[in-house]
């Protein structure tokens, strides 16, 4: 997991001013209603280990880095950061397999889901609402 936290750290953030194919918001996701209503992501997304401030010139997503249209969507390619870094870490399980015996695979996927997966909600979670804000501020009335 340092590796690939290591490999999403290194990626230029113009590789990330976007969301992607895996990132884009899907449509059950209503902006991040999804997680507050099925999985009570506000309840716990704070206890969390933050990582993004691990790696030199990283930055922690524990607070946001400004509450202009440029902090926010800062803060929102940071988010696209983490997710990835998560998502890399989980493709590879099956991989494992070539080396260990059959029946620790399933515990090693069930390692990956339960370490990665909260993780992945919770980023998504807050890149959805900010992707709300910053829509609301764009149809606001005098929004630039």
């Amino acid at each position: 997991m340092i590796g690939t936290g290591y490999l999403a750290h290194r990626l230029p953030d113009r590789v990330l001013e976007r969301d992607n194919w895996l990132l884009r918001p899907r449509r059950f996701e209503r902006g991040g209603r999804f997680y507050e209503r099925w999985f009570a992501v506000r309840r716990w997304k704070d206890l969390l280990p933050e990582g993004g401030g691990a790696f030199r010139g990283g930055r922690s997503k524990s607070r946001l880095f400004g509450h202009d249209r440029a902090g926010l969507e800062a803060y929102a390619r940071e988010t696209r950061r983490a997710e990835l870094a998560h998502w890399m870490a989980v493709v590879p399980t099956p991989l494992f397999a070539l080396w260990n015996p059959a029946w620790l695979m399933p515990f090693m996927v069930a390692f990956a889901v339960v370490v990665n997966a909260p993780c992945i909600v919770v980023v998504r979670y807050n890149r959805l609402r900010i992707g709300r804000l910053l829509s609301s501020r764009r149809s606001a009335p005098g929004a630039r």
